[in-house]
C-alpha cells in the first residue's frame, strides 16, 4: 500500500522559509544599522575635524593680523626714523654751507660799505646796508655775480641818506639767491692730499 505523508510539510518548509527571511530580515537590519551608526560616527568627526581646522585658521588669521598690524607700525616707525636721519644728514652736510657763506658774504663786501641787516629764508638772502656811494653798491654786485656761492642779485631799492644839505650815504636793500658750488673730485683729492 502506498504511504500517505499526513504531515503538513508545505507549512512546515513555509514556516523554515519565514524563518530564514525575518533572520536574514535581522541580519540585513542590524548590518544597516551598524553602517549607519559608521556613517554618522564618519561624518561626526569629519565635521569636528573641520571645524578644528576653521578655529586654527581664524585663531592664524588673527595672529596674522596683529602681525600685520605690527609690521606697518614698524614700517611707518622706520620711514620717521629715516626722515629723521636725513634731516640730521642736511644739517650735517650744510654745516660747512653756512660758514662758507658767510665768509663769502665777507669776501665781496667793498671798503666803503657796511651791512646792516641779513636775512635768509631757503636759498634766498635779503641784505640792508649803507654805502658811501653808488659805485660801492655796484661793485658788490659785481662781487656777487663773480662769486661761486651767490647769484641773480637783485637792487630793490637804493635812497640817499641826507644830513644837512650833502648827502653822506646811500642805503640800500637788495637781495642774492645762495647756490651751493658743485665740489669736483680734484677739490676732494686736494683736501685728502691725494694727487
Amino acid at each position: 500500500m502506498p504511504a500517505i505523508n499526513l504531515r503538513p510539510w508545505r507549512e512546515e518548509l513555509r514556516a523554515e522559509r519565514q524563518k530564514q527571511f525575518i533572520t536574514t530580515l535581522v541580519g540585513v537590519l542590524i548590518v544597516a544599522c551598524g553602517l549607519v551608526f559608521l556613517w554618522q560616527d564618519y561624518v561626526s568627526s569629519q565635521t569636528e575635524y573641520q571645524a578644528s581646522r576653521n578655529s586654527y585658521l581664524k585663531s592664524s588669521m588673527t595672529e596674522l593680523d596683529k602681525k600685520i598690524k605690527e609690521i606697518k607700525k614698524l614700517t611707518a616707525e622706520k620711514k620717521q626714523l629715516l626722515d629723521r636721519m636725513k634731516v640730521i644728514q642736511d644739517l650735517q652736510g650744510t654745516r660747512p654751507v653756512i660758514v662758507r657763506v658767510m665768509d663769502e658774504l665777507v669776501r665781496t663786501l667793498p671798503d666803503g660799505l657796511f651791512y646792516e641787516e641779513l636775512e635768509r629764508k631757503g636759498d634766498l638772502i635779503t641784505i640792508q646796508g649803507m654805502a658811501e656811494s653808488n659805485n660801492r653798491i655796484s661793485a658788490l654786485m659785481r662781487n656777487f655775480e663773480s662769486s661761486v656761492w651767490f647769484a641773480n642779485p637783485n637792487l630793490k631799492d637804493v635812497s640817499a641818506i641826507k644830513k644837512g644839505e650833502e648827502v653822506s650815504l646811500n642805503s640800500f636793500d637788495l637781495s642774492i639767491k645762495q647756490i651751493t658750488p658743485e665740489v669736483s673730485t680734484e677739490a676732494v683729492a686736494d683736501k685728502k692730499g691725494v694727487r
